[in-house]
């Protein structure tokens, strides 16, 4: 499996056991959605290695306790620890409105109410206090914070995003 067509779940955390069970930590705010899988794709010298799940419990917060298959001794847990984890981009949940993954709005063209189109998303910078749209203009790169209240519509069909920008922000960019 290529990591470009996953999204990461989260991290092995902890051991639980000492019959193998680790605990991973997931990124999102809806831990029953992975609560039933039936693998995982654990990151291990730059590849993606399939592990499939024997039992699997939700835990407090965003944890999830797992048994591998394979993975019955507290050394074999040991192995695994601070591994990042993946899941096939398919197993997302399809998200509706205004929500969206970074990853899907790629390619989307960004146009400003007052301004108009400003350029194409090439990323989504969340590495900063702020999460940022990076925008390739014929000009410059554009950030664009990814604020609510900035953000008026997402068009998936025209893989279109309108925004509301304060005045001057777009125009700072392109004229420095």
């Amino acid at each position: 499996m290529n990591k470009d067509a996953c999204f990461y779940l989260g991290i092995i955390a902890r051991k639980h056991s000492y019959k193998g069970e680790v605990v991973i930590v997931i990124d999102s705010d809806e831990p029953e959605l992975y609560a039933n899988i039936d693998a995982v794709f654990v990151a291990y010298n730059n590849k993606l290695i399939p592990f499939f799940v024997e039992e699997i419990k939700l835990q407090k917060g965003n944890q999830l306790r797992i048994k591998f298959e394979d993975i019955d001794t507290e050394e074999d847990a040991e192995a695994i620890l601070k591994r990042a984890t993946y899941l096939p981009l398919t197993l997302l949940p399809k998200l509706e409105g205004d929500k969206f993954y970074y990853h899907e709005v790629i390619g989307f063209t960004i146009e400003d109410v007052n301004y108009g189109v400003v350029g194409e998303i090439t990323s989504v910078n969340d590495s900063t206090a702020q999460t940022l749209f990076v925008i390739k203009n014929e000009k410059s790169e554009v950030l664009i914070p990814l604020i609510d209240e900035f953000l008026k519509k997402v068009d998936r069909k025209n893989r279109k995003i309108i925004v509301e920008t304060p005045q001057g922000l777009i125009q700072m960019y392109l004229e420095g």
